[in-house]
């Protein structure tokens, strides 16, 4: 897992670095500027840094380097870098945006030290051809839009031609959201120190940050003292994956009742029973409309087949209950959905129709958060809801352009609401769940985007859910996991049909082959 930060969490393990490690922030400035160095040389084709340029850079005063600069520690990192390639022999102009009396100490510090080097430096700069553009403009905390000077310096800098590099985060973006603040520079590449910054694998800043590189500066889990950042993504999903018995049999993977599918609508719960059985459960059972036996039996001869008068007895049977997808709102689902909620006592994913239902009816709501038997008992299971904005949106009654700005605030509250585990899908999925941090998913593409999309999903994470027998201080990271193998089905399914013709049957079948020599933990 990767580690992704805000900037006030930032802040605060830059702070502890210095005050409780006893790091001095110069020598951190110091590191952020060389590992900068390292990523332009990589850029260069220079396989490492030295005194000076070696075989693949033939000529390095062809090197020209132009670093905006601003008066502000990322500024003080661009003197730094400044000075760095200066030393090799790169060709270095440095133009100043900002009232140099405002500076911080540090960039203070830098530019004195930047005074006993011959380094071009001014607030109206040549704007030649450049090689290499550094934005060491902002750095993380910028919270208001760009505006007069500044932001007619980031306009400037996107129209110059080069490589452009930013350095932390592209000037303009908000490191914690990814949203545009005004204007922001495009980068090609950005270098962030210590920690990967929110903004930069959030929309749209991704798209401003280019390739990211997370540059060691001696910032990192020691600086947390205890405080930890609230969100982090995977890089791999190979150590989260449940183990496979080898003496197991149908019923040790798990039994998987899906409740799903309305009259003669029996599509979602295809989907979802075909994605269940890929993810690795051992039985999938659907209970739906009699009018969906032939279809089903047809479509996953695999499945057991049920009908909702008689899905009192298939209660006691699942191992993991999914009910929603295609389930209609009418009178016989809200059924449905209080019957489970009130006499079953295994993890149960809510999805689609099931969260319309749950978003309008208080009545169901209460017996998500209070978790009453139909026997006035308590009960213990795990709930896992799977939003998209719209189904968030009437769960929270907060407008979807408001919850698209923080998506992930706003699944936390759900789940703190509801004690639930919250997936809330977007462009970016975020899983949240109280006193976790939030996983946000990177994998995925726009292919998925199509209807039974969530449909999947729902099965997915019942065949996982399914086989860990799961309890509640494992189920976060199985939902985790399942979001994963979804998202990465879908970057199989659209490298195979293309993002435009991926359709949400390609995503299910998609699964087992995400899985396969996958090891187990």
């Amino acid at each position: 897992m990767r580690y992704l930060v805000t900037a006030e969490e930032m802040k605060r393990y830059d702070a502890n670095s210095i005050n409780q490690l006893g790091v001095p922030g110069m020598v951190l400035m110091e590191r952020a500027a060389l590992s900068a160095r390292e990523v332009v040389l990589d850029r260069l084709g220079v396989a490492k840094a030295g005194s000076s340029f070696i075989k693949s850079v033939d000529d390095a005063a062809a090197v020209r380097v132009l670093i905006m600069a601003g008066v502000g520690n990322n500024g003080g990192d661009g003197l730094a870098l400044g000075r760095l390639l200066g030393e090799l022999g790169c060709q270095v102009e440095i133009w100043l945006v900002g009232d140099k009396a405002k500076a911080s100490d540090q960039w203070r510090s830098q530019w004195k030290i930047l005074q006993a080097y011959d380094i071009m430096c001014s607030d109206t700069p040549a704007f030649t051809e450049y090689t290499i553009l550094v934005d060491a403009l902002f750095g993380v905390g910028l919270s208001r839009e760009v505006g007069g000077l500044y932001r007619e310096a980031v306009e400037r800098f996107n129209q110059l031609q080069g490589y452009k590099l930013a350095l932390d985060v592209p000037s303009g973006i908000d490191s914690d959201t990814g949203t545009v603040l005004g204007c922001a520079v495009r980068a090609d590449e950005t270098v962030t120190f210590g920690f990967c910054k929110r903004g930069l694998v959030l929309y749209p800043g991704c798209e401003y940050a280019g390739k990211v590189v997370v540059g060691e500066i001696g910032i990192n889990e020691r600086s947390f003292l205890g405080e930890p950042p609230g969100m982090f993504c995977l890089d791999s999903l190979t150590e989260w994956l449940p183990a496979r018995d080898p003496y197991g049999n149908k019923s040790t993977f798990g039994k998987v009742l899906l409740v799903a599918g309305s009259d003669k609508m029996a599509g979602a719960a295809v989907l979802a029973a075909r994605a269940a059985y890929r993810s690795g459960a051992g039985m999938v059972k659907v209970v739906t409309d009699a009018s969906n036996r032939e279809i089903l039996q047809g479509a996953v001869p695999e499945a057991l087949f049920g009908v909702y008068a008689d899905l009192a007895d298939s209660l006691s049977w699942a191992d993991v209950i999914v009910i929603g997808s295609g389930l209609g709102q009418e009178k016989g689902a809200r059924k449905c959905l209080a019957q489970v909620l009130t006499d079953s006592n295994c993890p149960l994913v809510i999805d689609a129709d099931g969260l319309n239902l749950l978003a309008a009816d208080d009545r169901l709501w209460e017996l998500v958060v209070t978790r009453t038997s139909a026997h006035g008992r308590q009960v213990t299971r795990q709930v896992v809801l799977t939003p998209h904005v719209g189904e968030l949106s009437r769960l929270t009654g907060v407008d979807i352009p408001k919850l698209k700005k923080n998506l992930a605030f706003h699944g936390l509250e759900l789940s703190r609401r509801l004690g639930a585990i919250v997936v809330a899908k977007d462009a970016r999925t975020f899983v949240c769940c109280q006193g976790k941090p939030v996983c946000v998913n990177l994998w995925g593409n726009s292919g998925m985007a199509t209807a039974g999309s969530g449909d999947v999903l729902a099965g997915i994470l019942g065949g996982l859910l399914a086989q860990s027998q799961t309890c509640q201080e494992s189920a976060f990271e199985t939902v985790c996991l399942g979001v994963g193998v979804h998202a990465q089905a879908g970057d199989m399914a659209a490298r195979e049909k293309g993002e435009h013709g991926c359709m949400a049957g390609d995503i299910a079948e998609a699964v087992a082959a995400v899985l396969r020599n996958k090891k187990r933990i």
